[in-house]
């Protein structure tokens, strides 16, 4: 992106990402990393409900249709709701890192206008990575990979410890994710990061 800000720029020393040797094979479902997220959670009845998928190297695709309760002008989808399409896109990058990590900053151009019942292709890639962050790029595409570019994203995630979802969140959210066992597996799948 053009007029991306310096604190979006990696600094010279960054290193290139390297895909996790246990991350998941190009092709899979990531799956939603907790039910309830309104991004990607099957808990959230009026939530994006997206779907991401393993790319190649450090790269994601997903994808999510636009409802009627996403949208903000009348027919067209909300400025903010397709900023958190984007956001939960580059979020599913950490998968491939097997890191934990949350957004620190996000710059999003909207290009072109979403309409409601409209599928969003997006595609996310890790750029750059020094110390705890960790910087990214996405593009979502009106119907499908080669459809016009309808918004952009640049953004910096930062590398945290499971103990910051713990020490923010509310308790009986946590108390409840932490008797998940797919909450407790997805955790502990990360507890090994190199």
């Amino acid at each position: 992106m053009s007029g991306t800000s310096a604190a979006l720029t990696p600094p010279a020393d960054a290193v290139a990402p390297v895909r996790h040797p246990d991350a998941p094979p190009p092709g899979e479902l990531l799956g939603a990393h907790y039910e309830h997220c309104f991004g990607c959670g099957g808990g959230q009845p009026h939530g994006l409900h997206l779907q991401a998928r393993a790319g190649e190297g450090v790269s994601v695709t997903a994808e999510f249709t636009v409802k009627p309760a996403h949208q903000g002008a009348p027919g067209l989808a909300h400025g903010g709701v397709l900023a958190t399409a984007l956001d939960e896109t580059l979020g599913s990058l950490n998968w491939l890192l097997r890191t934990i990590a949350v957004t620190g900053r996000l710059e999003t151009d909207f290009v072109r206008p979403v309409p409601v019942d409209t599928v969003l292709h997006l595609d996310a890639r890790i750029t750059a990575v020094h110390g705890r962050k960790i910087y990214s790029t996405a593009t979502g595409r009106i119907g499908g990979p080669e459809g016009p570019v309808a918004v952009r994203a640049d953004a910096l995630f930062i590398e945290v410890k499971v103990d910051h979802f713990i020490e923010n969140g509310r308790p009986a959210e946590i108390q409840a994710a932490m008797a998940d066992p797919d909450q407790v597996k997805r955790a502990r799948a990360f507890e090994v990061n190199p």
